[in-house]
């Protein structure tokens, strides 16, 4: 009786510890964007962001090791970091506190707060320092399973520093692991350095600029497009939501547009073997 008790209980932790196990990524993500630390303005924005469908559609799973390039106020770091907590690794690459630029060591600065701030959702998440030389120098080769990055590139081309950056990220990022981007999108035959300043990216310049490093475009989506983006604001992409960099001039008109129009572009690194093939590539 009692070994058939001991088996009942087995069975019982063994059908637990799988059940926990095998929940969804789906699940996880549902559970994170739904939790409490999500501010109610982040919230709003998912309907702009679509970070579920993103994230499925760049094959995220929570035993990744994933790297988030330069979060800035940490919109994606909450939703990452539960999802890859109990199995995974998130690690942020900020620009720190002492970035020569004000403007993005004050950034920084508020997002390390956030995170001190809540330890339960974010204590397990790595900070490293995402500065030149060598954006990502604290990380070994092929160390990662997912590099990340949100509406960054523009930035990226203006200083003249994207090629170096995308470099790095393939050096660390493991053969057939994946590169997400989103970007806002500006016309496809518009000048890169031109349209960088009002914070858009022709797609095609991009991908060649990414695949010309090594990197493979295995998919590309319109979770993310807007078409109602004419891509001519005044004051470029912060002119429309959330910066509202016009104040209450047009506002209104702005807020009908919503957030910008993105590209979402999935990458992969091809495996180093002349005949070796990646997995869905």
């Amino acid at each position: 009786m009692k070994i058939l008790q001991y088996l009942a209980v087995s069975l019982l932790t063994v059908c637990t510890s799988t059940g926990t196990a095998a929940e969804s990524t789906a699940d996880l993500l549902d559970r994170a964007l739904a939790g409490d630390h999500r501010s109610t303005d982040n919230r709003a924005r998912d309907q702009y962001r679509h970070p579920k469908e993103t994230l499925q559609f760049f094959g995220l799973e929570p035993d990744m090791t994933v790297v988030e390039i330069t979060p800035g106020g940490g919109w994606y770091t909450e939703v990452l970091a539960p999802v890859l907590k109990e199995r995974g690794r998130l690690i942020v690459a900020g620009f720190g506190s002492d970035h020569p630029v004000e403007y993005l060591a004050n950034i920084h600065v508020r997002y390390i707060e956030k995170l001190d701030a809540d330890p339960g959702t974010y204590g397990e998440v790595r900070r490293i320092v995402f500065q030149a030389p060598g954006y990502l120098q604290e990380l070994e080769d092929e160390s990662a399973d997912m590099m990340l990055t949100f509406r960054n590139t523009h930035n990226w081309i203006k200083f003249g520093t994207a090629e170096d950056i995308y470099r790095d990220m393939y050096r660390v990022l493991k053969s057939c692991g994946t590169l997400g981007v989103v970007q806002h999108r500006a016309e496809a035959d518009a000048d890169p350095g031109t349209a960088a300043k009002q914070g858009y990216v022709p797609e095609p310049y991009l991908i060649d600029m990414i695949e010309s490093i090594g990197f493979r475009l295995i998919d590309r989506s319109e979770i993310n497009a807007n078409p109602h983006d004419t891509k001519d604001h005044p004051e470029g992409v912060w002119t429309l939501p959330p910066t509202y960099r016009m104040g209450d001039q047009d506002r209104e008109q702005y807020a009908a547009i919503g957030e910008s129009d993105r590209m979402t572009l999935r990458f992969a690194k091809p495996m180093h073997l002349a005949d070796g093939n990646c997995p869905a590539q």
